[in-house]
């Protein structure tokens, strides 16, 4: 499947050592397969949100293999297999058209999903500017160019990938950083969105992405919630 379209870039890292600075370079080791399956979920969550799924995604979407319960929950699984099932049998096109219908708009769109409007009220308020502030201590800086701002729902998902799996320049961060980032910049209001977005007027195809990244959601959030990482 196709990653998340770049949202974010960084300077060095903190505290990094360029190569041949030393006579040592960093060497990352892999992600273990929870974690690195955890980051591909919300990369494709962040891919969904951003911006609509071309042919090349539905189709890679329409083969992908299901997901197995966790558990005694099914709602992931249940969210996963309805989703796949929708992209063998949708138009891009159509697709494109629907997004645009939902969120895109000369005046106001029929959905935001900005989390300064959810927390605040307003956008670009309070909360943008506390989140930018915690991206700035990752090393994590906005690509120039990209429209939507680091509170869009989509973007804090590629943010949570960023956390989870590195990048460029940017350290993975331990599950402490990435709970109390979750907790902090998603948590509050990412069921309101999301439940707003399945009860869209013209939610088709992004009522089942928003069913898809509500269960992810929820997932994470019930692990943070019952685990206490050291930082």
């Amino acid at each position: 499947m196709q990653s998340a379209s770049p949202t974010f870039s960084s300077p060095a890292a903190p505290g990094a050592v360029p190569a041949g600075a030393s006579g040592t370079v960093a060497v990352s080791l892999p992600l273990a397969a929870e974690d690195q399956a955890r980051s591909d979920l919300y990369a494709l969550a962040a891919r969904l949100l951003l911006a609509p799924p071309d042919a090349a995604l539905l189709s890679a979407l329409a083969a992908a293999d299901p997901i197995e319960a966790a558990g005694g929950d099914h709602a992931l699984a249940d969210a996963w297999e309805k989703l796949v099932l929708a992209a063998s049998v949708m138009d891009p096109a159509a697709v494109a058209e629907e997004f645009d219908t939902l969120f895109v708009s000369s005046g106001t769109p029929v959905l935001n999903p900005y989390g300064s409007l959810y927390l605040s009220g307003f956008m670009n308020d309070t909360p943008l500017a506390e989140l930018r502030a915690d991206l700035a201590r990752f090393g994590i800086g906005r690509v120039r160019g990209v429209f939507e701002s680091e509170d869009h729902l989509g973007a804090l998902c590629e943010t949570m990938r960023v956390l989870i799996a590195g990048g460029p320049g940017i350290r993975r961060q331990g599950l402490a950083q990435q709970k109390a980032f979750f907790e902090a910049r998603i948590a509050p209001w990412y069921a309101r969105c999301l439940n707003d977005m399945r009860g869209a007027e013209g939610a088709n195809f992004y009522r089942l992405i928003a069913a898809f990244v509500a269960a992810l959601l929820a997932i994470e959030a019930e692990a943070f919630a019952v685990e206490d990482f050291d930082a």
